[in-house]
């Protein structure tokens, strides 16, 4: 059975940090490309950042460039999210997802997330 759980949120004031960790477990975890995903109130769901499987590439969406870091240890099954400077329209829940196309199908897996809280 495939998890994926994140930790690590809470609130925090503007210009502060804070380390978001997923940890993955049942999946052969170094084959899937990890994502973190967030969604604020009356919003959508909106992509942060990605690592793709090995160590490939690595993607930021615009807002979060310069801010965010994302990073995996393969070892550990868990991928990381650095985030630096953080401003209030950081606020939301930030999902971590695993992704993995084989053959023709596509499997992915969403953790639970956690809320990320920035005001002072």
């Amino acid at each position: 059975q495939v998890q994926v759980v994140e930790s690590g949120g809470g609130l925090v004031q503007p210009g502060g940090s804070l380390r978001l960790s997923c940890a993955a477990s049942g999946l052969t975890f170094r084959r899937y490309s990890m994502s973190w995903y967030r969604q604020a109130p009356e919003k959508e769901r909106e992509l942060v950042a990605t690592s793709t499987s090995a160590g490939g590439s690595i993607n930021y969406a615009d807002s979060v460039k310069g801010r965010f870091t994302i990073s995996r240890d393969n070892a550990k099954n868990t991928v990381y999210l650095i985030m630096n400077s953080l401003k209030p329209e950081d606020t939301a829940v930030y999902y971590c997802n695993a992704g993995r196309t084989v053959g023709v199908d596509y499997k992915t897996y969403w953790g639970q997330g956690t809320q990320v809280t920035v005001s002072s």
